[in-house]
């Protein structure tokens, strides 16, 4: 893994990206952004997570984020595992027309790795660690921004998934702390 991008100051602010294995297009469904939603939820109330902006995309999600307990790391871990193990029993469960398809995808990607049968993330999280005020307003417009990119919304304030309507003063799917 490039230098560039591991977590080496446990207690720096991070843009991290997190994508689901084969680019698989999961969070198309409300209850697996939900799982997220929840999840990032949980980790600013138990984890000490503080974040600062966010996108759920169709297949990945952008953070920027710190952690008050100095262990990015172990978020990271933990907020993975957690959400792949619940997208997993979704996937069983629910009323999920795709099942076959994920579970095909998910099942090839965890073949290659000894003590597990499914993969949902890939391994990497491109986490860029924030040194300048311009690199962090860089990467927040850049989150707010990916969901006008793919043409989902006008503007980025209309998207349910990001930390946009919190930016903006608006009600919003988790609280952010806001950066001035």
């Amino acid at each position: 893994m490039s230098e560039a991008y591991r977590i080496n100051n446990q207690e720096s602010v991070y843009f991290l990206t997190f994508q689901i294995v084969g680019w698989a297009d999961i969070f198309t469904r409300q209850i697996y952004r939900d799982i997220v939603v929840e999840s990032l939820s949980y980790c600013q109330t138990n984890k000490g997570l503080i974040l600062y902006g966010f996108v759920i995309m169709s297949n990945h999600i952008h953070l920027l984020a710190q952690s008050k307990t100095g262990n990015m790391s172990g978020f990271v871990r933990d907020f993975k595992h957690f959400t792949s193990k619940k997208i997993m029993e979704n996937i069983d469960s629910a009323k999920e027309s795709r099942r076959e398809w994920l579970k095909m995808i998910f099942e090839y990607h965890g073949r290659f790795k000894p003590t597990q049968t499914n993969q949902v993330w890939t391994h990497q999280n491109h986490a860029e660690e924030i040194y300048t005020s311009k690199f962090i307003e860089q990467k927040l417009n850049y989150i707010h921004e990916n969901p006008v990119r793919a043409g989902w919304v006008e503007q980025a304030h209309e998207y349910l998934y990001s930390s946009a309507k919190n930016y903006a003063g608006m009600s919003a799917v988790l609280n952010v702390t806001l950066i001035k």
